[in-house]
């Protein structure tokens, strides 16, 4: 299975608050040999867990699920020629 919440035009950032829902789904998500990734954000695609938050509220944009399912979501970025990193 996956789960996006992926940032839009309205909430670029998207809406997860970082530090107390998507840091705490991606550590078991990953835990779980799956993968937690932000998708197209701050000009690239990166692990949740990478990210530093800037502030209490931070947000992030969500791809998480199976690597299976990932790996779907980052042909279409490759696709649409984004640099995707390998899972």
């Amino acid at each position: 299975g996956i789960y996006l919440y992926p940032a839009d035009n309205k909430s670029p950032k998207g809406k997860l608050r970082l530090l107390y829902e998507g840091i705490p789904m991606a550590m078991i998500i990953e835990q779980a040999g799956g993968v937690a990734s932000t998708g197209m954000f701050q000009g690239k695609i990166q692990r949740v867990l990478d990210l530093v938050p800037d502030s209490i509220h931070a947000k992030c944009p969500i791809i998480m699920g199976g690597k299976r399912d990932v790996q779907v979501v980052y042909d279409m970025y490759a696709k649409a020629g984004v640099d995707v990193p390998a899972l």
